[in-house]
């Protein structure tokens, strides 16, 4: 064991984080990042940005590279083979051993596969990291016909851009409305409605059965659960994540969906190990229930909270979850977890936009989904990180009202 030493295995942005923050909150040990062949770089434009060609892959790094030189952050290049909780050692491929005191996952997530006949033709992508986009980008530029599996934050992303592109696009969603897992049915809809009038065909309630073989060994279509044969030059799949445990379990650490952790982000079984981003899952302050999050605003906030504890200043990890999405001019923002709500008033027009959604159960307002109202959006996070009268205070008999608008409340 190596006294004053911290490991992040992980270069995403809860990684990176970890490691800033911790120079930032004062932390005078040595700081290992062990990242990828790449820099640490930002994840979330790889679907939006990057695949337009309005951003190129310097521009993804988080900071310059003599930043870390300057705060003292080690980077090398991983992966991580194993962990040795008793010694506190990690093992890297290179052979090399590096001892920690505190040694932080922040391993994110992998795609989850189709799962059907012929998923590993050639022209079949998945979008997880910049070689996934990068190769994705060359192929969109020749791409004719693109079938996106799957109606998320990051499948509907990469349909717009393929629009903008130029290429024909229909979107597969096994359930009966887009992003179906975070949002309401009537942000759900909207998006559908912004896609189905950018030009691409939108199909719900659809599944795939087998992707088809040109006979020399690429992609060339989709058989949809319907029975119709799509034509497809290029097919990307995005059907969620699956958070990546497999050090964790190695070493002994509990899973669950992602590796289990306190509300100070220890592990439950190790306070020298702790976990942010999209591979932890943490109790959820509002609603007690664990949860696993996949956003830039739990990666950074978790890497903030990890750090501060390790540098002497612990605090409990309370923030309030928010997410955002950008498609074909419209920007969704989430203040909240929706999850559970049994009733959604809607606030604008729904149909044109732009307007906010209220998420409630019962009398509690759980989340706002709003889209192209940023006001109701920061708004709607100071309320409901504040919690008490102010969150009381909005009901759906209120919010119905003539002339609601949540900021006032805040102003209040």
């Amino acid at each position: 064991m190596s006294a004053g030493s911290v490991v992040v295995v992980g270069g995403g942005q809860a990684g990176f984080q970890t490691a800033a923050s911790l120079r930032q909150e004062g932390y005078a040990g040595r700081v290992v990042l062990v990242g990828d062949r790449h820099p640490p770089y930002q994840r979330p434009p790889l679907s939006k940005a990057y695949l337009t060609g309005r951003v190129d892959v310097a521009e993804l790094a988080f900071r310059p590279g003599d930043f870390y030189a300057r705060h003292r952050i080690e980077v090398v290049p991983g992966p991580v083979t194993a962990v040795d909780r008793a010694g506190r050692t990690v093992a890297l491929a290179t052979g090399e051993h590096l001892a920690y005191e505190h040694l932080v996952l922040a391993t994110g997530c992998r795609a989850r596969r189709l799962g059907v006949p012929g998923q590993d033709l050639r022209g079949v992508h998945y979008l997880r990291d910049v070689d996934d986009a990068s190769a994705l980008v060359e192929h969109l530029g020749r791409a004719e016909r693109l079938v996106v599996v799957g109606a998320g934050f990051i499948g509907l992303e990469v349909a717009a851009a393929a629009r903008q592109r130029g290429a024909e696009v229909t979107v597969l969603e096994f359930a009966p409305r887009a992003m179906g897992r975070a949002v309401s049915a009537c942000v759900g809809d909207f998006f559908i409605g912004r896609h189905r009038a950018a030009g691409t065909r939108v199909e719900v309630s659809t599944g795939v059965e087998a992707l088809l073989d040109d006979g020399d060994g690429h992609v060339r279509g989709v058989r949809a659960s319907t029975g119709e044969v799509l034509p497809a030059d290029l097919v990307v799949v995005g059907v969620g994540v699956l958070p990546r445990t497999d050090l964790a379990e190695a070493a002994g650490l509990t899973v669950d969906g992602g590796v289990l952790v306190d509300d100070h982000l220890r592990s439950v079984d190790d306070a020298a190990v702790s976990a942010v981003g999209d591979c932890s899952r943490f109790v959820d302050s509002r609603s007690g229930a664990r949860v696993r999050l996949e956003s830039v605003q739990n990666a950074v906030d978790q890497g903030r909270c990890v750090a501060a504890r390790i540098a002497g200043r612990p605090f409990p990890y309370t923030a309030l979850p928010w997410f955002w999405t950008d498609q074909l001019g419209s920007k969704l923002q989430i203040a909240g977890l929706s999850a559970g709500h049994d009733r959604a008033v809607l606030v604008g027009d729904g149909v044109g936009g732009p307007f906010s959604v209220y998420c409630f159960a019962g009398q509690r307002l759980l989340a706002v989904e709003s889209v192209d109202r940023p006001a109701d959006h920061m708004a709607a996070r100071r309320v409901l990180g504040a919690g008490g009268d102010a969150l009381a205070a909005v009901t759906p008999d209120t919010v119905r009202r003539e002339g609601f608008r949540l900021r006032d409340l805040v102003a209040a």
